[in-house]
């Protein structure tokens, strides 16, 4: 797969080391960006492939902040890792700026190096078949590269010598092996590994933990979504459907899940969590085979995080608070990438700290701080287990056997709405993601096939959150919870739903109103009794909320926002009755 620059990228002339001041180049940039890249030769070669007197000299940030999205024609670079970076690039000329992955291999020839070192890299299969973890993997391959090559200048030892600490015993003398640098050296082992164990020319973007979405579409750039700078199209680009395919059977072989003519769908997913979704072939995609990886967030975005991106603020989230730590059930609805199963999890903190969880999933993506957490993902038959299918259908049934005390469904689609409100009924707190853009679209659904929802049953769903990615009163697109709706039952007689909101945004001031202030069904009908008010003194719970919106603020001016250390502090002040 080429890795296509939007700029020239002839080999540089080696002018920059040695002390040569002669550089223009060290002039031009930052103390910060020189420094790293006289310790990254291949990013100081990219430096001087980058034509700064078009674009200007790009900024170097050693860590990067929501801040920057505000840049209109964003030029800067930061590191993924110790020896890979990434330019944002400015097209002034596209919606989309350029995301160029800057790699060891930048300003390198090594193609001829790379087919040798396949070849002799055979003759070691059986001692690399001995590994059995990624980790093994990882260390043999590595210690398979170092044996095949000697840097220039070393000594030649004799037959039998083995790299100390080495898992695997390669034997053999330096004689007859490929002379290589030093730089060389590292920078084959790290395409071999990128290349045979990760990702391929995909791993940097997969490590980059800005990253929201990868995908291709067929023929054309690898576009991703970026946490802070949006849409992007990346320098990796596929000119041939015969590319195409290549990449996309290696990508399913990697991920043991192979494509085929008969099975060209795949679902799964990967090492970190992220889900991947391929398609093979041209006859069920016109544009010819795509894939997109959703990628993993290893912590967790939290609630107090969302409160600083605008996406609600700190009254909204004490109610959300108050309802889901009494039991409420709740659902977040909205349309794709809408910011639901994220909104989900940051959630999950208020459920109380002692609950049993039951989490149902088709593909892993919630995480629940909880310990006493019990994580179950559907499978398809066909699998390596050779088992037969079991979907969500199966696993809420046998969820309702397990006595949680609440269920988390990653999303109902089918006919498992059903059991969920059935489950509702039987005294189980249920939480769900659900597409639908409003609820009415909402409840159309799930009184509908294939769900059939009984309509008498709907005001066991006690909440429905709607999220939303909307375009701000400053131009930019922002995810924004739109309303929190309170569903108060059905009339059977208009055969007709009644439900109110709670709280609103304000799409013109980019603000929230809490319209249920003194007034929400919930506070004052479901938990005020639950906490022992009597009818008289049920609007005391507002001083409950504004309490715990109070608390909350606090802690994110302390800026406690991380999701597992929020879990903590919140249960441990749940335990002592201040939350």
């Amino acid at each position: 797969m080429p890795n296509s620059m939007p700029f020239p990228c002839e080999n540089v002339v080696d002018d920059h080391k040695d002390g040569n001041s002669g550089c223009a180049l060290k002039k031009l940039i930052s103390k910060e960006l020189l420094q790293r890249a006289e310790t990254a030769p291949h990013l100081m070669d990219y430096l001087h492939m980058v034509p700064m007197a078009v674009v200007g000299v790009p900024d170097f940030y050693p860590e990067i902040s929501r801040k920057l999205g505000e840049i209109e024609h964003p030029n800067l670079i930061y590191p993924v890792s110790e020896n890979v970076f990434v330019h944002i690039y400015p097209d002034v000329e596209d919606p989309r700026n350029y995301y160029l992955a800057v790699e060891p291999p930048i300003g390198m020839d090594l193609e001829e190096l790379l087919r040798e070192v396949e070849r002799r890299l055979l003759d070691y299969v059986d001692i690399l078949a001995e590994a059995q973890t990624t980790e093994e993997r990882i260390k043999a391959l590595s210690e398979a590269v170092e044996h095949c090559c000697v840097v220039r200048g070393e000594s030649k030892g004799n037959g039998g010598e083995k790299k100390k600490g080495g898992r695997f015993s390669f034997g053999g003398s330096k004689e007859g092996r490929i002379p290589v640098t030093g730089r060389e050296l590292e920078t084959i082992k790290y395409i071999v590994l990128r290349d045979k164990i990760t990702m391929g020319a995909l791993q940097p973007l997969i490590k980059d933990t800005n990253i929201e979405d990868i995908s291709c579409s067929g023929l054309g750039p690898v576009f991703v979504e970026h946490k802070i700078f949006k849409g992007l199209k990346s320098s990796i680009i596929f000119d041939t459907h015969e590319e195409l395919d290549d990449f996309v059977i290696r990508l399913s072989e990697n991920i043991k899940k192979p494509v085929t003519f008969k099975n060209p769908i795949v679902d799964a997913a990967l090492q970190d969590g992220s889900r991947i979704n391929i398609v093979y072939g041209g006859e069920v995609s016109k544009r010819g085979s795509n894939f997109t990886i959703r990628k993993f967030a290893e912590t967790p975005i939290s609630i107090l995080d969302l409160i600083n991106f605008g996406s609600m603020d700190h009254k909204m989230a004490a109610y959300l608070a108050i309802v889901v730590g009494d039991g409420l059930n709740l659902w977040v609805s909205g349309e794709t990438a809408s910011g639901k199963t994220t909104l989900l999890n940051a959630i999950t903190t208020f459920i109380r700290p002692d609950a049993k969880i039951v989490s149902i999933e088709d593909t892993p993506e919630l995480q629940v701080p909880h310990t006493n957490w019990i994580r179950e993902v559907v499978r398809m038959s066909g699998e390596a287990t050779q088992g037969a299918s079991v979907d969500m259908f199966g696993l809420l049934k046998a969820a309702l056997r397990q006595r949680p005390n609440a269920i988390i469904v990653g999303e109902i689609r089918g006919e498992e709405g059903a059991v969920a409100f059935q489950a509702m009924q039987t005294g189980h707190q249920v939480m769900s993601t659900f597409h639908a853009s409003t609820v009415e679209k909402l409840i159309q659904r799930l009184t509908g096939n294939p769900i059939n929802v009984p309509k008498p049953y709907m005001d066991n769903l006690n909440l429905v959150v709607i999220c939303s990615a909307v375009r701000l009163p400053n131009g930019k697109l922002g995810r924004r919870v739109l309303s929190i709706n309170e569903i108060i039952g059905y009339d059977l007689s208009s055969d007709s739903f009644s439900f109110v909101e709670a709280f609103r945004w304000n799409p013109a001031e980019d603000e929230f109103e809490f319209t249920g202030n003194m007034n929400s069904y919930l506070l004052e009908n479901r938990v005020a009794p639950r906490r022992g008010l009597t009818q008289k003194d049920k609007r005391k719970i507002y001083l409950e909320l504004d309490k715990k919106a109070a608390i909350l603020e606090k802690l994110q001016q302390q800026s406690v926002t991380d999701f597992y250390d929020l879990y903590q502090l919140l249960a441990k002040a749940q335990r002592e009755g201040l939350f």
